[in-house]
């Protein structure tokens, strides 16, 4: 009987410590060595494909510049995923993150295309929930091609949580589905309660309607001298933001447009947002 109590209180010490030891380390890994700081990067991918090597799929190179970002979250546009393009078990959203060292990713899809399906992707290091898919609007008789809204809860490593959105709007020349698309944006980024963060390929510039219309509800972290983001050689406009609302939710403590050449036709954004 002294035998088995003895086993007994070394039983119950063991399991005690276990315990003990894994809520400490939780608790650690949550709220130490973080500076409140959120690192974001933008960038339109171009699924991939070197401007100078046509046909040529080089996610390596993508991954590098993510890498040596050392980004928390990243808003991709132009990502393929199981294409014959881009080959048919290449889901680029996925290969990304594993290259890249990102644990967590979401593809939303805006269109099938080329025998898989093309869209944008978020990657991150914080985990993430309740992804949503929102389709945005293209006006009839157009022939716009579909474009999407990408949203994701965040979880800091304080616990608290954010909205973080990636989109890719219309190409054409006309701002006719723009329009509707930041409008849609706008309406649905109004009903989310937690501070959001948006980064995307907007295809339009500072000071025209529709960067207008999104200045109306977020603040964008860089407003004057930003850098061009394409083309990527000698490169002559902006159109690839990050922003935020409410105003007061971060201090901006950098902006900077990456001078990568190679990897894709948009030079990436990089920002740094101080949590307030």
């Amino acid at each position: 009987m002294k035998l088995f109590s003895f086993f007994l209180v070394i039983f119950l010490a063991t399991f005690g410590c276990t315990r003990k030891l894994a809520q400490t380390g939780s608790s650690a890994g949550t709220n130490t060595n973080w500076s409140n700081e959120l690192h974001v990067l933008c960038y339109n991918i171009h699924h991939a494909s070197p401007p100078s090597k046509p046909g040529v799929i080089d996610l390596d190179a993508i991954a590098k510049v993510i890498r040596q970002s050392s980004p928390d979250i990243v808003a991709l546009q132009e990502v393929d995923v199981n294409t014959n393009r881009s080959g048919k078990t290449s889901n680029q959203a996925e290969d990304l993150a594993r290259l890249s060292g990102m644990p967590h990713y979401y593809f939303a899809k805006a269109i099938n295309y080329d025998g898989g399906e093309y869209g944008v992707a978020i990657l991150s290091r914080l985990p993430l929930s309740n992804m949503k898919n929102t389709p945005l609007p293209t006006a009839a008789g157009t022939n716009g091609e579909p474009r999407t809204l990408a949203t994701a809860e965040v979880t800091l490593p304080n616990r608290s949580k954010f909205v973080f959105a990636c989109t890719h709007l219309d190409a054409q020349r006309s701002d006719t589905n723009r329009l509707l698309q930041v409008q849609k944006i706008g309406e649905v980024l109004k009903q989310e309660k937690l501070t959001v963060v948006i980064a995307g390929d907007f295809n339009a510039v500072a000071g025209g309607e529709v960067i207008n219309i999104l200045d109306q509800s977020f603040t964008r972290s860089c407003i004057q001298n930003c850098g061009f983001t394409i083309p990527v050689i000698n490169p002559t406009k902006t159109i690839d933001f990050v922003a935020y609302k409410p105003s007061t939710a971060f201090t901006i403590v950098k902006h900077q447009v990456i001078d990568e050449k190679y990897a894709s036709d948009h030079l990436p954004v990089e920002v740094v947002l101080q949590l307030k």
